[in-house]
């Protein structure tokens, strides 16, 4: 497949560097990843304690288990044509998937076990997301907008707070919650608009779609930022 046939003209991939590094800068989505992992500071910023060290792990679980592993499932998983072209062998995407999510599981044991046994739970649920929407197990049952508001925006940010205090809290189901509408308009814009960016039709609305995942993208991750910042300085 050539890079003319991969999404490698998206928004999001950088148009420098040779071609096999933009398919993996693009693989990435790093907007919606960031997009995922600000859902857990959010969340771990809802807690009355701060422990700093938990919200980068949390972070950091979220960037490896979704924002790479999740990624390179999708794209092992596809029915369809590979979204990323064949820049990557089977092997290379099975191995990239495989160690990332072990490094993420890893750290997320350790807090398990010695901190926040409720995470554990989580855990699970996520990982049944991660192979059951990417891979489309179960007649694909579970690969659809719900599920992924679901896995993508719910329970990260559930995640954040269960990290920080081990429970759950009306406000975190409520935070939980926004964070699965605000992942779900995202995706609901992103099915027509990749459609539309593939075929090249009504090249005006998917300009407004671009404009709206750009919006709700970075907008979460401004506001992410911005409530770290003031828990940073006034906690």
């Amino acid at each position: 497949m050539t890079i003319n046939k991969t999404r490698v003209n998206e928004w999001f991939v950088p148009r420098f560097g040779p071609a096999k590094f933009r398919i993996f800068v693009g693989l990435l989505f790093l907007p919606y990843t960031g997009m995922c992992v600000s859902f857990t500071i959010i969340g771990s910023m809802l807690a009355g304690e701060i422990a700093w060290d938990r919200v980068g792990a949390i972070a950091l679980i979220y960037a490896l288990a979704l924002g790479v592993s999740a990624h390179v499932a999708d794209s092992l998983g596809s029915k369809k044509a590979k979204p990323w072209g064949s820049y990557f062998s089977r092997a290379q995407l099975v191995v990239l998937m495989a160690a990332t999510l072990a490094a993420a599981y890893a750290i997320g044991a350790y807090y398990i076990v010695y901190f926040v046994p409720l995470l554990a739970v989580i855990a699970a649920l996520e990982g049944f997301f991660l192979f059951a929407y990417n891979f489309e197990a179960f007649g694909g049952r579970f690969h659809n907008n719900f599920w992924f508001a679901v896995s993508w925006g719910a329970l990260p940010a559930l995640a954040g707070y269960v990290m920080q205090a081990n429970s759950i809290s009306i406000l975190a189901l409520a935070a939980s919650g926004a964070a699965g509408l605000v992942s779900y308009a995202e995706i609901r814009m992103s099915q027509p608009y990749k459609q539309l960016k593939q075929s090249g039709a009504d090249p005006g609305r998917a300009k407004r779609l671009e404009n709206g995942l750009k919006a709700v993208s970075l907008g979460t991750i401004a506001f992410a930022l911005a409530v770290l910042a003031y828990r940073a300085i006034f906690s």
